[in-house]
């Protein structure tokens, strides 16, 4: 199976985006091929958030490591270890 791309979406719209999926999910009346689908996009913006989120803990590591008096730098999350 290929790699898909990076969602490219904001934190909020997949977040939006995942509990209208839950919505529909929640709902029981789907097809099961379609209810399926639906599962799958869930856990590609779950993924997506999840990303989202430890980006955002990692550059609020690197600025409260950094001294009072630093000027912010543009975060590069392939340089991190």
């Amino acid at each position: 199976m290929s790699e898909k791309k990076k969602e490219s979406h904001s934190l909020e719209q997949n977040l939006e985006a995942l509990e209208a999926i839950v919505k529909q999910l929640e709902n029981g009346d789907l097809p099961l091929e379609k209810a399926l689908k639906l599962f799958e996009r869930g856990i590609e913006l779950t993924r997506a958030c999840q990303q989202s989120l430890e980006e955002a803990q990692q550059k609020v590591e690197i600025l409260t490591q950094k001294s009072r008096d630093a000027e912010p730098e543009p975060f590069d999350p392939d340089t991190l270890p």
